[in-house]
């Protein structure tokens, strides 16, 4: 379970991020959060698992207040959640096995982490996760071999490697064409359905969160402005989460795609 209750996030050049967000997601939820660019959409995300810190108010995942966390339990707590970005952060000069493989350094011994030799056990799991996503066959393939949709499917392998409780997809699909996208959304929804794991999405995608979520969270400036179910969502929603600037969001966007 997610809660927040009553938070807030200020920067230091004293920008508003997020105000008076109270919000609670059960385990197992699909749920997308949608809005316009610095909306506070990935302040959002990024506040579960602690890579920004609140200013005010209280977070708790699985029971643990986030904020109190210090050292070695942000480490150990962050474990159990997967962060998937659009920028992939694979390395690309090795191979795929080997980009799954990492998952596990966290918790490694230190002589494993100094030679980069793996347990059968730890090269079993991570074979497993490249083969629920689809890409067992590539896993002595070299990272830059593969196209965009593909090494977005590592990255999710390697998050599944984890064993998470949680995953937080920040854009997942924002640089991938809509084939590619449709592969990266189906294997997030048989993650969601399969293993009960919940999954937190922040998208500018509006046609792909309602196709694929369950739920819907609308954020405009730094406030959430909706909450509910996808299959409720109408043109008036989205023209006050949006502002009425949705037509012309997608528009940019899908000239930034074909730059």
């Amino acid at each position: 379970m997610i809660e927040f209750i009553d938070v807030h996030k200020t920067y230091t050049n004293e920008v508003k991020a997020l105000h008076a967000i109270n919000l609670k997601i059960e385990q197992g939820e699909f749920v997308a959060i949608i809005g316009l660019s610095g909306a506070g959409k990935s302040t959002l995300l990024r506040c579960i698992n602690r890579m920004h810190d609140i200013t005010k108010g209280k977070l708790i995942v699985n029971n643990i207040d986030v904020a109190t966390l210090k050292g070695k339990e942000i480490r150990r707590f962050r474990r159990k959640i997967g962060m998937i970005f659009q920028s992939f952060n694979l390395v690309t000069r090795t191979t795929v096995l080997k980009n799954v493989l990492v998952s596990f350094v966290p918790d490694a011994p230190l002589w494993r982490k100094w030679t980069g030799v793996f347990s059968k056990q730890h090269k079993f799991q991570a074979l497993t996760a490249l083969d629920k996503v689809g890409i067992l066959d590539k896993a002595y393939v070299r990272v830059d071999q593969l196209s965009g949709g593909q090494q977005q499917r590592v990255s999710l392998a390697r998050t599944l490697a984890q064993h998470p409780d949680i995953i937080l997809a920040d854009e997942p699909i924002a640089s991938l064409d809509p084939v590619t996208s449709k592969q990266v959304m189906d294997d997030l929804k048989d993650i969601n359905q399969n293993m009960e794991m919940t999954i937190l999405m922040n998208i500018h995608h509006v046609e792909v969160a309602l196709e694929y979520a369950d739920r819907i969270i609308g954020v405009r400036k730094g406030e959430i402005v909706y909450d509910g179910k996808a299959a409720d969502v109408t043109q008036d929603i989205l023209d006050d989460i949006y502002g009425g600037k949705r037509e012309d969001m997608e528009t940019i966007e899908q000239e930034e795609a074909y730059v």
